[in-house]
């Protein structure tokens, strides 16, 4: 069963470094379950779309705003994960959005440098009190493709972001220069492993070179308190309903007599967060 939220150390380094890194958040049943499930679901791949990376690669993705009842729902959902966001942003939290990376053996694209809030700020957000909980599906490594991360970087504040390739990327001049003076972690993680990142943390990801696939979970949350001032792509607050950890394993063994899918997928022309970057693109 999933672990238990974070404790008082974890959070403490989420705060300084920006981010923190779990180890087992979920065990292996559970995130054998999620493999499977994500694997075999038509409808995650019907819904899937890729991005250019500005590099020659395909970043390939699938995003929903609102959780459900299924296996993806019950991890988004789930008291380790909905406890530990409302712990790092001091109250109630609410599902901004989920997807799932889809990292292909040798053919699976980057993502360029930037900070979750550089886009988010288009979406009338005003305050960066969100963050992210990367859950690695397959073991993440270096070969594959890993989440890398400038550590304290979210000390930087929100960066300048324009578009590279069909992604939103920070100032790349800038990131430069911050490079010089901060140190670059390359994130390796194993299946079950959870990342807790503050949404101007920045960070980047190669292209997938190995044989082996890295698919990835990631649940974003806003607290609600920080509800958007304007509508756009992603929600503006909507109560969450929590559930006990033990509901990922129910949801997982009952997963193939039932419809897995019930999530408010988002439409591919509404993925609009690099939208707004359009008027800064440099080219």
């Amino acid at each position: 069963m999933a672990r238990g939220p974070l404790n008082h150390e974890e959070a403490r380094q989420y705060h300084k470094q920006g981010y923190t890194l779990v180890r087992g958040m979920f065990d292996k049943r559970e995130i054998l379950l999620l493999a499977r499930a994500a694997h075999e679901d038509k409808a995650l791949d019907n819904h899937g779309y890729g991005r250019a990376d500005g590099e020659g690669g395909i970043v390939r993705l699938a995003l929903w705003n609102h959780p459900g009842q299924g296996i993806y729902g019950m991890f988004a959902r789930c008291r380790s994960i909905v406890d530990s966001c409302e712990r790092l942003l001091e109250g109630e939290v609410y599902h901004y959005h989920s997807k799932m990376i889809m990292k292909e053996p040798r053919i699976g694209g980057a993502w360029t440098w930037h900070q979750d809030y550089g886009y988010w700020y288009e979406n009338g957000v005003l305050f960066p009190l969100l963050t992210s909980v990367f859950i690695a599906v397959d073991a993440a490594t270096s070969e594959n493709g890993c989440l890398q991360v400038i550590p304290r970087s979210h000390q930087l504040g929100r960066i300048d972001h324009v578009l590279v390739g069909d992604q939103a990327g920070a100032d790349r001049a800038r990131v430069d220069e911050v490079l010089k003076v901060l140190p670059l972690v390359h994130v390796e993680m194993e299946p079950g492993d959870a990342l807790f990142f503050h949404p101007n943390l920045l960070h980047r990801s190669d292209q997938n070179r190995s044989e082996r696939p890295r698919w990835a979970m990631i649940c974003c949350y806003n607290a609600a308190r920080n509800n958007p001032y304007k509508e756009s792509h992603h929600p503006r607050y909507t109560p969450l309903e929590k559930v006990d950890d033990s509901a990922i394993l129910e949801a997982g063994l009952k997963r193939f007599n039932d419809d897995p899918s019930d999530v408010a997928w988002l439409d591919p022309a509404r993925d609009v967060s690099a939208a707004g970057l359009a008027k800064k693109d440099p080219k």
